[in-house]
This record gives structure tokens, C-alpha cells and sequence, in this order.
């Protein structure tokens, strides 16, 4: 093969040598080091995970992490959903306005937006004061450090990276066919039901994959609007880093984080397949 054809051959990879050294030197390899310190602190030993092993409350606190991302995920395609069917179906200039009004949050700090949140779910905030003056609740509610609390912060969080992937698939699906399923006799409900779901499936796997692997690994809001029995991971690992300097426990509870990451990845890779979430575009 002569000196240009070996060239040519090269030339894409040499176009991701940047990329690719890149993703080695802040990826993967601060990933590297935190899985041998969970082995090699302070030598070989498998006594952090022994610890995850023999201690429950770890267990919990896993568990804990897990429920509310679930729930967090049913709350963003609840609100989402009819959200983005919405945006789908306007003009394209008024519906890039309204994406516009989605993100426009994301220029502002996700500290400062929990605080927000935190004055207006407060004894004397803005919602318990509204829900009393209308005569709902005739005491103010308990929103915040609770569970209820931490809901509604991540969810409003969350909620564009559902929006954003749900409306990506939406806006290419033909509404036409929902037209000729009810020139065919099928009420509104059924092909809405049948055929309108069916095809933004892409959007609700890719959205509900991405809004489930943030709310596993997420710290301010939890940490700031949540209570004892909503300790996630995240806010142990920070922990054992801050308060006991035990770096190596720190790296084998990120280790697990991760491994729950990955079969998150590859159980929807068997039911879904990793091709839906391509579909969506994002």
C-alpha cells in the first residue's frame, strides 16, 4: 500500500486523536483511579466492599436513591408529555419561543434555582400562603426537607431533558396518520393510544434514560430540600470525603453508583434496545 493510502486510511482517526485523547485524560482515567482505590486503599484489599456488604444502612440508602429517581423519571414524562404534544403541534417560530422558555432556566445556576425553590416551599412561602388564602389547607403544609420537597425540585430540573428529547421525535411524527386512523372509524382516544405513542416511544426511552442516570447521581437538591430519610448516594460519597477522608469507601460507593449505572444501560439494551435512543436525536 503506498504512503497516500496509508494516509487516507489514518486520516479519521487522526481527526479523533483530539477527542479521543481528551476522553482518556478527564474520563477515563480519573475512572480508573477511583475503581483501583477502591481496591488499593491503603494496599490490596476488598474491605470497602466488604463494609457495603455487612452494613445495611448502605443498602438503604441505595434503595433510597433508586425509588426517588424512579419516581422523579414518572414525574418529568408525566408533566413532559403533554408538554412537548403540545409544542410539536405549533407553528415552528412559536414553538422554538416556547423551547426557548425551557431552557432559558439552564443559564441560571441549579444552587440558585434549589434556593428559589426553597423560599417558596418554606412555612411562610409563597404556595403554603396561596394554598391558605384560597382556604385549601388552614395551616401551612410541611413541603420542605421532605420527600415531597426533593420531588419537586428535581423534577423542575429535570423536566427540559424530558421535554427536549420527547419534542425531537414528536415534531417528525405525521399527525396525518392520526387523521386517516379516525377516517377509519378509531375515536381520538385509540389513535392517540395506538398510534401517536407507539411512535414517540424513541423519545420517552431516550428521556426517561437520561432524566434516571442525572437523578442517580444527584447532590445539591437532595441535599438542600431533602431530610434524613432522603439521603441519596451522592450525598454519602461527599461524606466520607469531607467529614472521614476516607477516600478509599468514597471510591468502592462510586463504584457501585457506576455498576448500577451500567446495568441500567444494559437491561435497556435488552428491552429497548440502545437503537431507540438513537432514533430520538438527540
Amino acid at each position: 500500500m503506498s504512503g497516500f493510502g496509508r494516509m487516507r486510511r489514518w486520516r479519521p482517526w487522526l481527526l479523533l486523536a483530539p477527542a479521543l485523547l481528551a476522553l482518556a485524560v478527564f474520563f477515563l482515567y480519573p475512572l480508573g483511579k477511583m475503581l483501583l482505590l477502591s481496591l488499593l486503599d491503603p494496599g490490596l484489599t476488598f474491605k470497602h466492599y466488604q463494609r457495603l456488604l455487612e452494613e445495611p444502612a448502605y443498602w438503604q440508602v441505595l434503595w433510597i436513591t433508586l425509588r426517588i429517581a424512579v419516581m422523579v423519571t414518572l414525574a418529568t414524562l408525566a408533566l413532559g408529555y403533554p408538554l412537548s404534544c403540545v409544542l410539536a403541534r405549533l407553528p415552528v417560530r412559536q414553538a422554538n419561543l416556547w423551547m426557548i422558555v425551557v431552557i432559558v432556566p439552564y443559564f441560571t445556576s441549579i444552587l440558585v434555582r434549589t434556593y428559589a425553590w426553597m423560599v417558596l416551599l418554606g412555612t411562610e412561602g409563597a404556595i403554603n400562603q396561596l394554598l391558605m388564602w384560597l382556604g385549601i389547607i388552614p395551616a401551612p403544609l410541611k413541603l420542605l426537607y421532605t420527600s415531597t420537597g426533593v420531588m419537586i425540585g428535581m423534577t423542575y430540573i429535570l423536566l427540559p431533558y424530558m421535554v427536549l428529547a420527547l419534542y425531537s421525535v414528536m415534531r417528525g411524527i405525521d399527525i396525518s396518520l392520526l387523521s386517516a386512523a379516525e377516517s377509519l372509524g378509531a375515536s381520538r382516544t385509540r389513535a392517540f393510544w395506538r398510534i401517536y405513542v407507539p411512535l414517540s416511544l424513541p423519545g420517552i426511552a431516550a428521556g426517561g434514560l437520561l432524566v434516571f442516570i442525572l437523578s442517580l447521581g444527584f447532590f445539591i437538591t437532595p441535599a438542600l430540600m431533602g431530610g434524613q430519610q432522603d439521603t441519596m448516594i451522592s450525598m454519602v460519597i461527599e461524606n466520607q470525603i469531607e467529614t472521614y477522608f476516607d477516600w478509599g469507601f468514597a471510591a468502592a460507593l462510586s463504584s457501585v453508583l457506576l455498576v448500577c449505572t451500567l446495568l441500567l444501560f444494559w437491561l435497556y439494551q435488552r428491552v429497548v434496545g440502545l437503537e431507540k435512543l438513537f432514533e430520538a436525536r438527540l
